[in-house]
């Protein structure tokens, strides 16, 4: 495991309609530029900084992960997973789950 990687990975609303998983503060900093400008605000701002803080060390990847998590709450774009994703679910007739 990344010294970057988060202990639980963040699920979000992307363009048409995907889920994508934010697992680790890259993730997170990728999604956050390129979030569209026009849709900026004081939480986009605070969960930026927050990443960007500990990317150089000097704020708790935990800390960074809650903000980030924040502002995909704000946005109503946080996906809640504790139901199997499709992919996740076996077809009839095959055994188990999620590919590895």
């Amino acid at each position: 495991m990344s010294e970057r990687t988060f202990e639980k990975p963040i699920f979000v609303k992307a363009e048409e309609g995907l889920i994508e998983e934010i697992a680790t503060l890259d993730d997170a900093l990728d999604f956050l530029d390129e979030w569209p400008k026009n849709r900026r605000g004081v939480v986009y701002e605070t969960a930026r900084r927050a990443c960007c803080r500990a990317f150089d060390r000097d704020y708790p990847l935990s800390a960074a992960r809650e903000a980030f998590r924040g502002f995909a709450k704000w946005a109503r774009i946080l996906e809640d997973v504790t139901t199997p994703l499709p992919w996740m679910v076996p077809k009839p007739g095959q055994s188990g789950g999620a590919i590895a």
